[in-house]
């Protein structure tokens, strides 16, 4: 695997805003919000075809920006449910298409995963160069002297 940077953690997170307003707040109203998602479950097969393919998507920029499996859990959960509802849609005329439309999965999904981003100390190296420098002590402390991170993630493994 490439070696990661700090370049490619905020473009995972640029990446991640895109698809969240892409999808479920392309138009918003107030505190909600119609995108995509919501918008194409109206269209048999296309509907589904774009919220798996974002959903999947979306889980693939956690895998590149090595989230936390309870995050991807959180992630697969909201998708999974945004996605039962269109393929159950496909099946079941109007009552899933409208839950759909008001659900908005990804946008949850993608907010998990910016906390995720947030919530990690980057380190552009790999834990045992930083273990074997005595870098590793210092990067813990630097973690938990800043009260909104809970883990370190090192780029180079």
């Amino acid at each position: 695997m490439a070696k990661r940077s700090f370049a490619d953690i905020e473009k995972i997170w640029s990446n991640v805003e895109g698809i969240k307003k892409l999808s479920d707040r392309a138009v918003g109203f107030g505190p909600f919000g119609v995108g995509l998602d919501g918008l194409l479950t109206w269209i048999p097969v296309v509907g589904t075809v774009y919220s798996v393919g974002a959903g999947g998507w979306l889980l693939l920029q956690a895998l590149r920006a090595k989230a936390s499996p309870g995050t991807i859990l959180r992630m697969v959960g909201y998708l999974g449910i945004d996605s039962a509802t269109t393929v159950v849609g496909e099946a079941v005329p109007f009552a899933p298409d409208v839950v759909d439309f008001f659900f908005p999965g990804h946008l949850l999904a993608a907010k998990a995963l910016q906390k995720d981003i947030e919530t990690t100390h980057w380190v552009e190296a790999s834990e045992a160069d930083a273990r074997t420098s005595g870098d590793h002590d210092r990067h813990l402390a630097a973690m938990r002297a800043d009260p909104k991170k809970r883990r370190i993630v090192y780029l180079h493994d």
